[in-house]
């Protein structure tokens, strides 16, 4: 369930232009009005809240994935690797690490109903080149939140993010320190390796269970 929380919590993203222009929100406000759009979209759609798979892809890469800048996360993630990969590695790190937060995304939509994302007050300094956006997931009934951190950055296509804090947990580093493993064992064609087949896996998992649904 955290970790269904953790990747669901990204959902509050859109681009923020670097441009001085008057029709950009705040990063807080673009939080909170992402996402509303999203939560409206999963709510009145009874295929997306009874998991329908290929809308479920379509609504995240539309509406979420835009707004990460996978090539930080990935780097990030793993680590001093990354620097002596190669750009045909790089390039293949980057894709299987998007696809793995995809289907995770997947999963999420299915169990997401009444929750509401709160934004904490948030002060934008005009010089800012990164900023951290905290919200808080709540579900009506549940006495404890779910604190959700984005750290963002300003990049010549908008405000992205790098990263995701849920409760104290980071998810970069948490997956820096499970492909180091991979990395260590394996290489870096070690981890792309394992990414893939993980991928894989989840793909196949998720054309089974759509195919039982149908029956």
């Amino acid at each position: 369930m955290r970790r269904i929380l953790i990747l669901l919590s990204g959902l509050a993203m859109m681009c923020l232009s670097p441009m001085v222009r008057a029709d950009v929100p705040a990063p807080d406000v673009l939080v909170k009005e992402t996402a509303r759009e999203v939560l409206d979209i999963v709510r009145n759609d009874k295929e997306l809240r009874a998991g329908n798979q290929k809308k479920v892809l379509e609504l995240v890469d539309a509406k979420v994935l835009p707004h990460f800048n996978f090539e930080r996360m990935t780097r990030l993630a793993v680590g001093k690797s990354w620097r002596t990969a190669t750009p045909e590695q790089k390039q293949a790190l980057m894709t299987e690490f998007r696809i793995l937060l995809v289907r995770t995304y997947t999963k999420a939509f299915t169990s997401f109903r009444d929750q509401t994302v709160e934004v904490k007050p948030f002060k934008l300094d005009a010089a800012a080149t990164e900023v951290t956006v905290k919200t808080a997931i709540v579900k009506p009934g549940s006495q404890q939140p779910i604190l959700v951190d984005y750290d963002m950055e300003k990049t010549p296509d908008g405000w992205k993010v790098y990263d995701l804090t849920v409760e104290g947990v980071d998810l970069v580093a948490t997956k820096r320190n499970e492909f180091a493993d991979f990395i260590q064992q394996s290489g870096v064609e070690g981890l792309i390796k394992k990414l893939s087949d993980l991928n894989s896996t989840a793909a196949a998992n998720a054309a089974k269970a759509e195919k039982a649904g149908a029956k």
